[in-house]
């Protein structure tokens, strides 16, 4: 079971990080734009001085994984590892195939794909609890000595080293690189909530039992009373909560109409639900009977 859970882990790393090295290797560099991180740090040299891309790329990774594994622990190493020598070793290996030289001439399409392929890998890697390691880790290691904020680091080295790269740039490549950038950020955000985010309800009615028993029956979706007390009367009474996927909210719509015209809702968005049901197997016991009066 071990070996089986600890394979299901790294195949999401091993996969997103070759998503980033076939973009790199298929859309940017042929495309010649610009990017962040580490791959835009090599580019930039790679352009100014001819250093191969997938050696500077090498070379950084382990001279960052150094020094996370010394300052930052031995945990954080493990969790960068594979990402420090797959990456590097999948864009070379990627960067020597002729067919992936020539898949497109338009710039607007390597924009796009790579920008999608990228924000695909790097959402899977950091889903599964793992570090793209390279310059993730000196934000990480400003915020550990000085406190910086790790989110505030990042943009301002990514933007240095954008900024590197105009110069060696004509203004349509920047302008397809800001665009590559974008898009990866949104796509990367998108693949770290899919599948995560639920809709909670809220339902305000006296008709909460029906409401309850039509929930667990008819949408087999569990339900938590909340006690509440109205603000203008001070009338005391429930709040029928559940939360559950965005298809069943059109159902749960219908039979709170059906049983109480009048009922108030409140529907909201959540990021993640955990727990029974959800992230863990839903258990079904039996209601506890009422007590008689």
């Amino acid at each position: 079971m071990k070996k089986r859970s600890w394979a299901k882990a790294l195949f999401p790393v091993l996969f997103g990080n070759a998503l980033y090295a076939f973009a790199v290797a298929a859309f940017i560099i042929p495309g010649g734009l610009i990017t962040g991180g580490t791959t835009g740090l090599a580019l930039f040299f790679h352009h100014s001085l001819g250093v191969p891309v997938d050696v500077f790329v090498t070379c950084s990774n382990v001279l960052m994984f150094l020094l996370g594994a010394a300052f930052l622990g031995r945990s954080f190493a493990l969790t960068t590892l594979v990402s420090t020598f797959f990456y590097p070793l999948m864009l070379a290996l990627f960067q020597r195939v002729p067919a992936l030289q020539h898949l497109t001439d338009d710039r607007l399409l390597c924009a796009v794909y790579a920008g999608g392929l990228i924000g695909l890998g790097l959402g899977l890697v950091l889903r599964a609890g793992a570090s793209t390691g390279g310059l993730d880790i000196p934000p990480l290691l400003l915020h550990k000595k000085w406190n910086v904020p790790v989110a505030a680091s990042m943009y301002a080295l990514d933007f240095v080293i954008l900024l590197l790269q105009m110069f060696l740039s004509e203004s349509e490549e920047v302008l397809y690189g800001i665009l590559l950038v974008l898009l990866y950020t949104l796509v990367m955000d998108k693949v770290l909530v899919a599948g995560t985010r639920q809709i909670q309800v809220q339902i305000v009615s006296e008709k909460y039992e029906e409401l309850c028993l039509a929930i667990q029956t008819t949408l087999d979706r569990g339900v938590t009373l909340l006690q509440s007390v109205s603000g203008h009367l001070r009338r005391p009474g429930m709040v029928v909560l559940a939360v559950l996927s965005h298809r069943e909210l059109p159902r749960l719509k219908r039979l709170a109409s059906e049983i109480d015209p009048a009922a108030f809702l409140v529907v909201s968005e959540v990021g993640e639900v955990r727990g029974r049901g959800f992230s863990l197997e839903k258990i079904v016991r039996p209601a506890p009977e009422k007590s008689a009066r």
